[in-house]
């Protein structure tokens, strides 16, 4: 479960430049909750993100994750509780390794470093089995450099490393912003699938509205760096497009192409 207390988080106090990122934002994921969060550009959707993540300090407030306080820690210490997918596919893994070499990286994140031979052939049946299900035909690239895969192979390798330790938070930042129209579906819909099967706690930052809208069981909108609607089970299955137009439109945001584009 994650919580968030409260928090602020303000860049370039005191100057000419100053931004209130985050303005007393509070918000609770319940095991198993898949939340997308949407908002327009500097609503504060990927400031509260990259707070959770600790890419940010934050200001003040307070953040958990099954009730150990994860506020001060550096974003390498909270690996162990969060998997991550960032916007650009080339974020996230080792262009000049191959493919079953992230994968073993992924499985040993946040374990202790041992003497063992790198890759064990049981490693690699399971890598292949898991590969498998992405349809892509990675199963039988192993060995290749992942400098080679296109951005939709290498999103998809992502998200699928990005779960393999099953954390105890997915964190998605825009992860199928830079993908053509159609290989962003398919990493849609494996996303769907992966958190589905595997119930993660996931927080998935989105521009689309169709898509906020068509995946996970609960939306949250943000403006001026605080949520101002949050909508779960048959109330979110109930709203269109038109309804968060209308949201957004009473709270003074602005909606970009982007946002309502499937």
């Amino acid at each position: 479960m994650l919580k968030v207390e409260n928090i602020y988080k303000t860049f370039n106090p005191n100057t000419v430049n100053e931004k209130h990122a985050l303005n007393g934002v509070s918000l609770t994921l319940n095991d198993g909750d898949f939340v997308t969060v949407i908002g327009s550009n500097g609503a504060g959707k990927s400031t509260l993100l990259n707070a959770i993540a600790g890419i940010w300090n934050i200001d003040s407030g307070k953040i958990s994750i099954d009730e150990d306080d994860i506020t001060k820690l550096p974003d390498y210490k909270r690996a162990k509780y969060i998997g991550r997918v960032f916007q650009d596919p080339m974020t996230g893994t080792a262009a000049t390794m191959q493919i079953e070499e992230n994968m073993a990286l992924a499985k040993r994140r946040g374990k202790r470093r041992t003497l063992k031979v790198g890759i064990t052939d049981s490693e690699r049946e399971e890598y292949k089995t898991l590969l498998k299900e992405l349809n892509l035909g990675l199963e039988d690239r192993l060995t290749s450099k992942v400098g080679l895969l296109s951005g939709g192979q290498r999103q998809a390798l992502t998200l699928l490393m990005a779960t393999m330790q099953k954390p105890k938070l997915l964190l998605l930042d825009e992860h199928t912003a830079a993908l053509d129209p159609k290989t962003a579906s398919k990493v849609l819909t494996l996303t769907d699938k992966l958190v589905k099967e595997n119930n993660l706690t996931t927080f998935m930052v989105t521009h689309n509205m169709k898509d906020a809208l068509k995946y996970g069981n609960r939306l949250i909108m943000m403006c001026d760096g605080k949520i101002i609607y949050d909508v779960s089970g048959e109330e979110k299955q109930k709203l269109e497009v038109a309804d968060l137009l209308h949201k957004f439109d009473t709270a003074g945001g602005i909606v970009s192409d982007s946002m309502m584009l499937g």
